[in-house]
């Protein structure tokens, strides 16, 4: 009883310091410039993609639709991030109030979660198009492939809420210094003066289940897909399709990797150096690469951007 007044009498952290990605000058000048050219260009890549897909109807199928998601999803993702990265590099460590913290860490959490199914749920439709391609119609009819969307973003907003809240519910009453640059999981639990068993239980069952289970399901259906492949009596049908879900592979790889590593573990991460470094992986690089991978080297897309630009 009384160590629960002495922590209610605590002053309570009202704002963060977020040390950013690097703490030297011209190191900072630099990378200012190359991370505002990656972002700029990741904006540019998914508009293109999410108007490519509602303006030309040869690209209104289950594949593009998720496509189409996954674009806006990497939008809002490098958009929650990416401003207090260039902010930490354009001006040093910088003050972050509380429920801004906060918000960002819903913000991120939920989009997170959003990729890994939504990830998951795009290796079915390639799964189902190669393996059943006569019951394709049946199995992504529109109603499906909107329900698989919707249960992604509606699912993820249910965790973010459930995590974001047990982490808000803990006490900081100093340090406040964040060595990352956003409010990521692993500082503020860092950072906490109250046990945070509970929280770390809740975030690693959390990452079990989304990182685990939507990896699970989508290398089940890249390994069904390969076997279909080596079936193919066409040699040049098997270099295309093995060309296209090996460049796949490579961005799921490096994704779920990073998050695995980061997030699906029973403690807290205390090395934020590394944390830094990974966590630019997925918030800045697969943001990047999943436009080129998935649509920009896809004939059709290709096709109706050169349409596009003749005007037609």
């Amino acid at each position: 009883m009384e160590r629960s007044l002495e922590l209610a009498n605590m002053t309570r952290v009202q704002e963060f310091i977020l040390l950013g990605l690097s703490m030297r000058q011209g190191t900072r000048d630099t990378l200012f410039v190359i991370f505002l050219t990656l972002y700029l260009l990741t904006l540019l890549e998914n508009t293109l993609i999410v108007y490519l897909i509602c303006s030309h109807r040869e690209l209104r199928k289950p594949m593009y639709f998720f496509l189409g998601n996954l674009s806006c999803l990497e939008m809002c993702y490098v958009s929650v991030t990416m401003p207090t990265l260039l902010v930490g590099l354009w001006t040093g460590p910088y003050y972050v109030p509380f429920t801004a913290c906060m918000t960002q860490l819903f913000f991120f959490i939920s989009l997170i979660c959003t990729e890994c199914t939504l990830l998951s749920s795009m290796a079915y439709d390639r799964y189902v198009a190669i393996c059943c391609p006569l019951h394709y119609p049946l199995l992504m009819r529109p109603h499906v492939c909107l329900g698989l969307a919707l249960s992604s973003w509606l699912g993820a907003l249910v965790v973010s809420v459930i995590k974001t809240a047990c982490i808000a519910s803990l006490s900081y009453c100093g340090p406040n210094v964040i060595n990352h640059f956003f409010c990521d999981v692993s500082p503020l639990l860092n950072l906490s003066c109250t046990h945070v068993a509970l929280t770390e239980l809740v975030d690693f069952l959390s990452a079990i289940v989304i990182l685990w289970g939507s990896l699970a399901v989508a290398i089940a259906s890249y390994v069904a897909i390969a076997r279909a492949v080596l079936r193919m009596p066409s040699a040049a049908a098997r270099r295309k399709a093995f060309s296209t879900c090996a460049s796949h592979l490579v961005v799921v790889g490096i994704f779920y990797s990073a998050t695995i590593f980061i997030y699906a573990r029973p403690s807290r991460m205390e090395d934020m150096n590394l944390s830094k470094m990974l966590s630019v992986i997925y918030t800045v690089v697969t943001p990047m690469c999943n436009p080129i991978i998935y649509c920009l080297r896809n004939k059709e897309v290709q096709a109706a951007f050169r349409r596009t630009l003749h005007g037609s």
